[in-house]
């Protein structure tokens, strides 16, 4: 009884459930999906760059311009102390409020060329790998961060894991520079407690740019090896399906369906315009089956004879009955009939070449004109 009951609630299920509607992404981005990426802010941006390349400029900036801070600081420490040896006569409201303008100005003018030694170099290295295009989409709240599966998702993702890969590396790189300057430098760091103030203060901060170039430097490796992990994974993540590719070049090019619907449209439009011109020709020039040319020629306002209405085969016939119906004359000529088919699109003039061929043929019919009047 239990294996019937387990056979009744069984649901036959088939893979292809499972299966990816839209296909595998096995396509390279088209030029249009990597420009709505890159509007997006999705772009192929290595921090690691920016950071190794940070290190290595802003400690040597650091090291060039470590006497003019020092001489800078030392002329702040100075004032700071003068304030305190006459606090008596200092400690009021306005004092203080220009002492602490002093400063904060004195500090800003110190550290700014870092600053912009920084930002300066950020922004270059971001040029150079994704060029230049501000946008602020990347930094616009998405609520879908928020959401606790997709967070837990991240922090297991293979993502996760070559950013730990990346950490260790950093660490790694760290540790060793520091080890191996500090080793070779053991015997002047301990010479330190013997040294003035100024020449001690002079060695630590020489040497603490030394060991900032350094892991800079060191740290271009894990830079080159991330830029690459990133181009990767940039490339992968905007792979498109055949049936995406398909979709956009329809978007492009417009659905072939509707272009042929259209031109369908468009050459009924025309076939009427010609049925509608056929009764108002001077003469219908036949092949005498396959082909027909309808020409029209008024001599006030035309300089030549025009092309009303031509076709081939079935429109060719049609045009025939119609003329024939309206009262129009037919001539029959084979020559000038191809020539002016293949040659003479509709609704333009007969080319100087056949005016002298047309003209004899007009002559004709403006001669049956007069006969029938009379």
């Amino acid at each position: 009884m239990d294996a019937e009951l387990r056979r009744g609630t069984l649901i036959p299920l088939s893979l292809s459930f499972f299966a990816d509607e839209g296909g595998e992404r096995t396509e390279k981005a088209t030029p249009k999906k990597r420009e709505k990426a890159r509007e997006e802010g999705q772009v192929a941006l290595s921090r690691e760059a920016t950071t190794a390349a940070m290190f290595i400029v802003v400690f040597a900036a650091l090291r060039v311009m470590g006497a003019y801070m020092y001489v800078e600081l030392a002329r702040v420490f100075d004032y700071h102390f003068g304030i305190i040896a006459n606090a008596e006569d200092s400690l009021n409201i306005t004092a203080l409020g220009g002492y602490f303008g002093y400063l904060l100005s004195r500090i800003a003018l110190i550290c700014a060329p870092l600053f912009a030694a920084a930002v300066a170099v950020g922004v270059v290295t971001n040029v150079i790998q994704v060029g230049w295009r501000p946008t602020t989409k990347p930094i616009t709240p998405k609520f879908s961060k928020l959401n606790p599966v997709s967070g837990f998702k991240r922090m297991f993702s293979f993502r996760s894991l070559i950013e730990l890969i990346k950490s260790l590396a950093k660490f790694g790189i760290i540790a060793i520079v520091i080890y191996v300057t500090l080793n070779k430098e053991k015997g002047m760091i301990f010479a330190v407690l013997d040294m003035g103030l100024a020449e001690a203060a002079a060695y630590v901060g020489g040497l603490a740019c030394d060991l900032g170039v350094a892991v800079g430097a060191w740290y271009l490796i894990v830079a080159a090896a991330d830029i690459t992990y990133t181009r990767l994974k940039h490339a992968k993540d905007l792979r498109m399906t055949k049936q995406e590719v398909k979709e956009e070049w329809k978007q492009a090019e417009g659905n072939p369906q509707i272009k042929g619907q259209i031109k369908s449209k468009m050459r009924e439009m025309s076939m009427r315009r010609m049925m509608f011109s056929v009764p108002h020709a001077d003469v219908v020039i036949t092949n005498p089956t396959r082909l027909a040319v309808a020409l029209k020629y008024d001599r006030d306002s035309d300089k030549a004879p025009t092309v009303t209405a031509k076709g081939a085969d079935l429109m060719a016939k049609r045009i025939r009955e119609k003329a024939a119906e309206c009262g129009v004359t037919i001539y029959e000529d084979k020559p000038l009939a191809r020539t002016l088919y293949e040659t003479v699109e509709t609704g333009r003039e007969i080319p100087p070449k056949l005016y002298k061929a047309v003209a004899e043929i007009l002559a004709y019919v403006y001669k049956l004109r007069q006969e029938d009047k009379e």
